[in-house]
């Protein structure tokens, strides 16, 4: 279960008023940080920017991938620990923006996780310690330490280990 504020709002959808949550001028300054370190190949600039620019949390020896997109608006919600790599082109986000309300939840990543390429992380997840997410999945609840999951949606992949390329389940004697 995801852990998030939710918060109603009347009128036109909840992205319109975007910025009634959050001042233009911070968007505009994560957008342009949050670019710099997208494209960079440099990891300690990344983190410097990550830290001291956007207020993440992040621990040393993590590494982001190129292309990572944190999120533009609450990247200071977002903490990932030691010794972590966020695969290329990721997505990580601490809210949503929803038709009648939006939603804000932190996003905590533990000590050596590794999520794989083109993963998209939900807000208000917390993915635990040694845990690791195969490519192209969706998290969108909470991943427990030390297991192995993917896929949309998201399933523990240790479970089916046992089960061919049709998802069935072989018998072993």
């Amino acid at each position: 279960m995801r852990k998030l504020e939710r918060y109603p709002v009347e009128g036109p959808n909840s992205l319109w008023q975007v910025y009634k949550t959050v001042s233009r001028m911070k968007a505009v300054r994560n957008f342009i940080f949050i670019q710099l370190a997208r494209y960079s190949p440099s990891l300690p600039f990344k983190n410097w920017i990550y830290r001291r620019v956007l207020g993440m949390k992040v621990g040393r020896h993590t590494a982001f991938g190129l292309m990572v997109m944190v999120d533009v608006f609450f990247p200071e919600r977002i903490r990932v620990g030691n010794n972590t790599i966020i695969g290329y082109n990721t997505t990580i986000l601490a809210h949503e923006y929803l038709i009648d309300e939006y939603r804000l939840g932190d996003v905590v990543i533990g000590d050596n996780v590794m999520i794989g390429a083109n993963v998209t992380i939900l807000p208000g997840v917390t993915i635990g310690d040694g845990a690791v997410v195969a490519a192209g999945s969706v998290v969108h609840r909470d991943v427990p330490p030390g297991a192995f999951v993917g896929g949309n949606p998201l399933r523990d992949l240790r479970k089916d280990a046992g089960a061919d390329a049709d998802g069935r389940s072989e018998e072993k004697n």
